[in-house]
Formats: structure tokens, C-alpha cells, sequence
């Protein structure tokens, strides 16, 4: 196939890899992602406030958000259109969460993560590109069943090698926690 015939399609994937998404934190206030003058990547953390095992991975997400939080874009995400701001403030509060947060009512950060559960990550590079979809790490076999401690910790290596300008060879992983096919 020659070159003009591809060039529709990636003219499509260029604009897709660019795209700036503009969503919300929990005041309500625009956040834009995906600024391609930065090289910074994006990390986004899925969570529910009702989630126990995404609640039971709260010092964890917030140990990566202080390691990394100068070298990425990082977030924790709210894909519940139920949760309201207050229930979402308390929950950090509670969890003690520096972490900023935003909203994805609509789901559209959800769709371009490919996430299914919470907790759940997602890296893009800093023009929008998935680099790593799926778990934190391994600490849950299935649900219900955990270790005491992770023996791999899947969203930190993909992140030392997105930062280290590498390509992420291992681009997803299933993570175990609590279905989105029930939220609104």
C-alpha cells in the first residue's frame, strides 16, 4: 500500500496523539491534559470512593504521586457521576490524599484508558498517547484474595521507563478491583 493511501489514517492517529482534553477537578474548575508543548507524561489513578480495594491502595497511589508528581502530570479520577464534590472531599480527607483529583463523569477519560476497575492506572504520553493501562501492582490475585506485599510493581516500572524515554513494553496488565459497568 502506497504512502498517499496511508496518509488519511495518519493524519487521524497525529490529530488523536495531540488532542488536548479539557475536563474538571472536584470544584468544578477546567483541567487540560495532554499539553503537547510539555514532556511531561500523564499518570491517572482510577478510584471510587466505595472501592475498598482502590481505598486499600491509598498510601500507595499517594508514595507515587510524591516520588513522581515533579516529573508527571498526576491524578486521581473520579469516574462515579453519583459521587458528589463533597463525598469526594471527604474521601480524600479521609485517605489523606495530596493527590489532585478530577472528575470523569461522561467517562471519556475511562474510554481512552481502556479502564474497567478501580484502582486502575493509565499513563499517556504528554500529547495524549496510552502508554500503560491496567493494575498498580500485583498485591490482589483475584478478588477477594491479596498478598500481604506486591512481588511487581507495574505502573512504576512502566513510569521509570515512560520518564526514561523509553517505549513501555509491557503496555497493560488486569488489574482486580471494583467493576465501572455499575456506575452511571
Amino acid at each position: 500500500m502506497s504512502t498517499l493511501a496511508l496518509l488519511p489514517a495518519m493524519l487521524m492517529a497525529a490529530s488523536i496523539a495531540t488532542a488536548q482534553i479539557t475536563t474538571t477537578d472536584v470544584a468544578g474548575r477546567p483541567v487540560q491534559l495532554f499539553d503537547a508543548s510539555s514532556s511531561n507524561p500523564a499518570v491517572l489513578i482510577f478510584v471510587r470512593t466505595d472501592c475498598p480495594i482502590a481505598n486499600r491502595y491509598a498510601p500507595e497511589i499517594e508514595r507515587l504521586y510524591n516520588a513522581y508528581a515533579s516529573r508527571v502530570e498526576y491524578y486521581l479520577v473520579y469516574p462515579d457521576a453519583g459521587e458528589s464534590a463533597d463525598a469526594i472531599q471527604k474521601h480524600l480527607s479521609d485517605y489523606r490524599y495530596t493527590v489532585p483529583a478530577l472528575r470523569d463523569p461522561k467517562h471519556a477519560l475511562v474510554k481512552m484508558g481502556k479502564v474497567h476497575v478501580t484502582p486502575e492506572a493509565a499513563i499517556f504520553s504528554a500529547r495524549g498517547e496510552l502508554l500503560y493501562h491496567g493494575r498498580i501492582d500485583n498485591r490482589y490475585l483475584s478478588f477477594g484474595k491479596a498478598m500481604n506485599r506486591p512481588t511487581r510493581h507495574d505502573l512504576e516500572n512502566a513510569l521509570r521507563t515512560a520518564l526514561a524515554g523509553q517505549p513501555v513494553m509491557e503496555t497493560s496488565s488486569p488489574a482486580i478491583g471494583c467493576s465501572l459497568a455499575d456506575i452511571r
